[in-house]
Formats: structure tokens, sequence, C-alpha cells
């Protein structure tokens, strides 16, 4: 393995980018949209009939559109488009909703989630004893059970990492204790420190005879690894693939990133947060400012759910049958009341429920007296924002940790234009001084939490594949809501005065952007 520097600066993947496979296969991609606007324009340019025709297929997918189930604001955003650019909104609508492979692709993950339902049974007793102490919670577990085959566990230990380090160090150590299988779902993997350091564990496990999975969002093809990386860790004896592969044709399933971060180790202990595997997740390297992010560990009953999502989102592109029985481990006899309750669930654009934005609505609903927030980015919808500032005028305190050095610009333009509808709400909003978060955490009056990888944005709540665990009665909520203190106080509050004196250029940047939000 490569030896690399304590700290670097991020260096400009533009080179690696326009010279690569991955660069040509985004070329052929604008190659596609720029054929199919010319062919659609010059179509409309021969004949006032193309054109006739073309205006009774606007309306009638307008008409269609706004008909459509969905989040308004993509209706919005789908009837601003075609109105914008009549013909080409239009094609490339119907283009979009006649797609083959995205059918598939929801079929393949309904089948999925039915040969694994027999595995994801919730246990009685379990739910019997949450009614009892918080039905609210009960009515939660209800719906994440028998919508969505997520169960609620007790017996399992949760340990909170505030910072990419810290959990790096204690991922390294129960790697090196796996003894049958090790799974590995990130959505960012680039070459340096960290990738090194744990492909020099999985090599020797898979030499000791431990099966390793490695599975990576198909994105980092574009910049971060080669294209025929997953061959090379193959090379090693380590089963690799890229979830959603980038490919050069026009598809909306390449919408759909596999943003999730999850590592199983024996069945026995599971990682997730928003920690990706790249040097700047553990402040080894620096691109916007200090690098805030978090994540949690579990042992115990509650890590099957992160085995069975993650043998879901393997097999999406298997012929195979997974033998799941291989991958189970037996629960606990005894019972631990100190760990309180947990439930993994995940996220995917393709079952029609909305289940990160549903917990997150669950934990503001029922809060009685705070709810302390982290987020990368703020895009809302409608129901998010009035959530949100209704929780806050009813008395509970709602805070919002966000960023002072952004990692996308665009992206924090959209977010400042909810600043004041929210700060006016009662919602008390703060940027992170030194640098970045990255972190994904709901805490709520000493007793709740989620941590997971879904961010308060469009693309995390409807269009990518996400996970995270609801955590109820258990200590460690006590240290989730303490970082959070801590990171307060290097934190700015931002004032209404401050969002006022806006300059009138990112005022108008951000309300242009905020037309195209839900792609965001």
């Amino acid at each position: 393995m490569k030896k690399h520097e304590p700290k670097k600066t991020a260096k400009k993947g533009l080179f690696r980018i326009v010279f690569s496979r991955s660069g040509i296969m985004l070329l052929l991609i604008l190659m596609q949209i720029g054929v199919f606007t010319i062919t659609t324009f010059r179509l409309q340019e021969y004949s006032t009939a193309i054109s006739g025709i073309m205006l009774c297929m606007r309306v009638i997918v307008i008409i269609y559109v706004i008909n459509s189930e969905g989040n308004p604001a993509f209706k919005m955003t789908w009837i601003l488009c075609i109105i914008t650019f009549p013909v080409v909104g239009t094609l490339f609508y119907i283009y979009v909703k006649l797609q083959v492979g995205t059918r598939f692709l929801k079929h393949r993950l309904s089948t999925l989630k039915t040969e694994m339902s027999q595995y994801m049974v919730q246990d009685k007793d379990t739910v019997d004893a949450l009614w009892a102490s918080r039905s609210a919670n009960a009515r939660l577990s209800h719906y994440l059970s028998n919508q969505l085959n997520f169960p609620t566990y007790r017996n399992t230990q949760v340990r909170y990492f505030p910072l990419g380090e810290d959990k790096f160090r204690c991922l390294l150590a129960e790697l090196k204790k796996a003894r049958k299988f090790i799974f590995m779902e990130y959505f960012i993997v680039e070459e340096g420190y960290m990738l090194d350091q744990i492909l020099e564990i999985l090599i020797q496990k898979v030499r000791e005879g431990v099966e390793v999975r490695f599975m990576y969002d198909g994105m980092c093809a574009i910049s971060m690894l080669p294209y025929d990386y997953p061959e090379k860790l193959k090379h090693y004896g380590i089963q690799c693939k890229m979830a959603n592969a980038v490919k050069p044709f026009l598809s909306t399933t390449q919408n759909n990133r596999d943003h999730r971060k999850i590592c199983v180790i024996d069945g026995k202990t599971a990682f997730t947060g928003g920690i990706n595997i790249g040097d700047e997740y553990i402040n080894r390297k620096e691109r916007f400012g200090h690098w805030k992010d978090t994540a949690i560990m579990l042992k115990g009953d509650a890590v099957q759910s992160f085995t069975m999502m993650f043998l879901e989102m393997w097999n999406v592109d298997e012929r195979y049958s997974e033998n799941y029985h291989r991958y189970l481990t037996p629960k606990r006899r005894e019972l631990h009341r100190e760990y309180g309750y947990i439930i993994p669930y995940a996220d995917s654009p393709y079952d029609d429920e909305n289940v990160g934005e549903e917990v997150y609505f669950h934990i503001l609903n029922h809060a009685r007296k705070y709810v302390h927030i982290m987020t990368p980015y703020l895009i809302l919808d409608n129901e998010m924002i009035t959530t949100l500032t209704r929780v806050a005028k009813s008395g509970v305190e709602v805070s919002i940790i966000m960023p002072h050095i952004p990692d996308k610009w665009y992206a924090f333009a959209v977010a400042k234009t909810y600043y004041k509808e929210l700060i006016e709400g009662g919602v008390r909003i703060y940027e992170y001084e030194p640098g970045f978060v990255h972190a994904k955490v709901f805490v709520a009056d000493d007793d709740t939490a989620s941590v997971g990888t879904i961010n308060l944005d469009y693309r995390s709540l409807y269009l990518h594949f996400e996970c995270g665990a609801f955590i109820y009665n258990n200590s460690e909520i006590d240290r989730i809501e303490r970082d959070f203190q801590e990171t307060l106080e290097k934190c700015h509050k931002v004032t209404l005065m401050e969002v006022k004196n806006r300059s009138l250029l990112t005022k108008i940047v951000g309300q242009v952007l905020k037309l195209v939000a839900p792609l965001m």
C-alpha cells in the first residue's frame, strides 16, 4: 500500500475526468442530449402539423403531471421545464416515464424485499414493551415493520462517534476481529490513506478465509476511482462491484445514487452514518476547513437489518438466489433493558414511501422540549418547512447546525433562501465556523435520536438510496446531545438582519436556483 503524508490539500480532478473512460461516457451522454434537443427543434421547424401535435402533447403531459402522485415541488419543476422548453421538456418527460429500466429495477427490488421478509419478522414482545413505554414510537414501529419490513429491536448496544477520526479508528479495530464475513457499502470511495488502511486489513482477512464484499456508488468512477477498480480488488480475492454504474446512455436510474454508508462484520457489528471512505472525512485532507461528521456502531440484534439492507442492494443485478441463512446470527436470549429500542431503516426511490422524511417528521411532531439537527444541506419541501416552523411556534426549541464553509456553493445559495422563513417561524439556525458539517443527526428530548445518511434535501429524501437508525431510550443519546452542544459552541447564530443584508446577487442566484431545487 502507498504511504501518505499526515495531511494534504485536495487536488482538482478535472484533467483526470476529461481524459478518463468516465469522461468519454459523460461526453457520450452530453452528445445524446444534444442530438435529442436538435432533432426536436428541427422537427418543429418542418411542419406546422408537428407544432400542433406538440402543443396537444404538451397540454396532455401537463395535465398528467398535475394529476400524478408525488411531491408537488417535483411537479412544479417539471411543469416549469415543459413551459420554458416546450418541445424538449415535453419529450424528455415522456422519455423518462417510458423507461423500461426504471420499471425493471422497481420490480427487482420488490422481489428481493419479498424474499427477505421472512428474515425481518417483528418480535411481538418487543412491540408490546414499546407500546407500554411510548405509544407514539410504537406507531412508528408499526409503520416501519408492517409497511417496509424494518423491525424494532432491543438488546443492541450503540456507540456514537462525533468525528470521522473516531469512527475510523474503531472501524479498523473491528475489521481486524472479523472471522466470517465483511460487507462494506459506501457512496464515496477515494484512494488515499483511509482506503489503504482498510484494504490492508481486507486483503489479510481474505487470506484468513473471511468473505469480503465491497460495494460503492458508480459515481466514484467519474473522478475518484478507475473504472476497472472492481477488477483490481477481485485480484486480491475481494468481491467488488459498483452500484448503479454510470453508463453512456440517458437514464433516470442514474439519478438514483446509492448514498448509503454501511459496514457489517460477522452479522454482529454494524456501522452507519455520514462518513465515507476518503481522507477528508478523517481530516487528513483539507477541503472545506474542519470536516465535522458523525457515525454510530451497533452491536447486537439490530445488526441483522443492516446485513439484509446490504444483501438487498448487492443482489439487485445478480441472477442467483442468495443464501441469507449464512449471514444471520441468533438473537440474544437475555434482555438488556438499558439498551432501549433500535429501528434500522432504509429508504429507496422505488418503494413509494418517503421513509427518511417520515422518521424526521415523527421526531419533530412528538418532541416536547427540543429537536436538535445537524445537516450539510437545507433544501426543503413545503411539508418540512411547515413542520419545522409549526413545531418551533408551539414552544419546542428547534435548532439546526449548518456548514459555514459549504462544499457546493449552489446548494448553499439555495439553503439560504429558506433562512428567513425558518427564523421568522422560530427555528434557530447556526453555522459551524471551523468548516463543513457533513453529519446527518436528529436528537430530541434526551431520549430520541436518528443517525444515518439522510440529508435535509430533495436528493436524500426522494431520489437516493439511504439508511439510518432510529434510537430510543438508549444512554448513548446523551452523548449525541452533548456533541451537539459542544459543536454549537463553535457556531455562529444566523440572525434575521444578517439574512436581510445579503447581497442582491446572492439573493437572485438563490431564488433562481430554487426553481430547480428538487433536482439538487
